[in-house]
């Protein structure tokens, strides 16, 4: 089977799945490195050639930068894919002195010369000064020879466009987007079709909430075992609680069924199917389900099976808002789960 490639822009092509970085970063078990590099190799022999990581993900930077020297005749292979995410702390401070030393940072770790693609986040955008000149700042670093792309990350559209609209040259976005959550559906895509933008999506599974172990089990009081389920147990609620999430669950099975597959590959082919999506991210701390991932290229879902979902998910109740609306709120259910100062060790 083989692994679809999208192509961003002219020249450079990415696999339609990427290798999720945020389960290597703690909170989701221990991580051998060891393992974890003979790990990427897989993936990559197996045609999912690109990366996703971020500055603030404790260590994957430096681990992914280790596999490139463990693996050298694999390395020119992958697409590194990291994110821009200066602190909280430090917002409305900073310099362009502070953004190239956090990007040279990063192309230490990745031991690179020059950046694939930074995706940019700044955690208000709307309340403090400075987000539109730190993007306009990456942009100077693209001509510096630095990064290569810029893209977005947990931005809606209006965010979007303030950043487009200084020139910042965004070529990819990347929203939180699931059968759970189609926020990124209300305003987010249809700016991003309109600029030439795609989705690099995250969350499909939602932390693995969306699997055959879900269907018919009880509800789940918490706390739980990793910051992914907890997560996306918000988002479930916001759907519309538990019994319309296994609503949802039977549908995928359903379907599942029919082509003969499994209820995350529905998933993933669902995602891989929507307007504007160039790839979805898939997180995972081993290769134990990279084969059936994989095979999500082998079939495809028809009318009726779009028709079935969508008989669920029209009668969801949330969540609301656009894209990463209710995260960004710090005193709300889901921003006070949010790890805000990660980038840079406490002043």
């Amino acid at each position: 089977m083989t692994v679809e490639r999208f192509e961003v822009e002219p020249g450079y092509d990415i696999s339609r799945l990427v290798k999720g970085g945020w389960h290597l970063a703690g909170g989701h078990g221990r991580i051998d490195r060891a393992e974890a590099i003979r790990d990427m190799a897989a993936f990559v022999e197996a045609g999912i050639t690109t990366f996703d990581c971020a500055d603030i993900y404790t260590g994957v930077e430096e681990l992914i930068g280790d596999f490139r020297a463990a693996r050298p005749s694999l390395a020119p292979l992958i697409q590194i894919h990291t994110k821009f995410v200066p602190d909280l702390r430090r917002l409305g401070r900073m310099t362009r002195g502070d953004v190239e030393r956090i990007v040279d940072r990063s192309l230490r770790r990745l031991r690179v010369e020059r950046l694939d693609l930074v995706q940019y986040y700044w955690w208000d955008p709307d309340g403090t000064p400075g987000f539109v000149e730190t993007g306009q700042w990456l942009t100077e670093l693209c001509r510096a020879g630095k990064i290569t792309r810029i893209g977005v990350s947990n931005f809606n559209a209006a965010q979007l466009e303030r950043l487009v609209e200084a020139g910042i040259p965004v070529l990819t976005s990347q929203p939180q987007y699931s059968p759970i959550d189609l926020r990124p559906e209300n305003a987010l895509i249809p700016a991003c079709r309109e600029r030439g933008i795609v989705q690099l999506c995250y969350g499909t599974l939602a932390g693995g909430f969306i699997a055959a172990d879900w269907l018919g089990a009880p509800e789940p009081p918490g706390p739980f075992d990793n910051r992914s389920l907890t997560k996306y147990k918000l988002i479930i609620d916001d759907f519309g609680g538990w019994s319309l999430f296994q609503e949802l669950l039977a549908a995928l099975r359903a379907i599942a069924g029919k082509h003969g597959r499994s209820i995350p590959q529905v998933a993933l082919r669902w995602i891989l199917e929507r307007p504007n999506v160039a790839a979805a991210i898939v997180g995972a701390t081993s290769t134990r389900h990279l084969a059936e991932n994989v095979a999500v290229f082998d079939f495809a879902l028809d009318a009726e099976d779009h028709a079935a979902l969508a008989a669920v998910t029209s009668r969801r109740s949330g969540p609301a808002g656009d894209a990463f609306d209710l995260e960004r709120d710090r005193e709300g259910r889901h921003g006070r789960i949010m790890r805000y100062d990660l980038n840079e060790p406490a002043a």
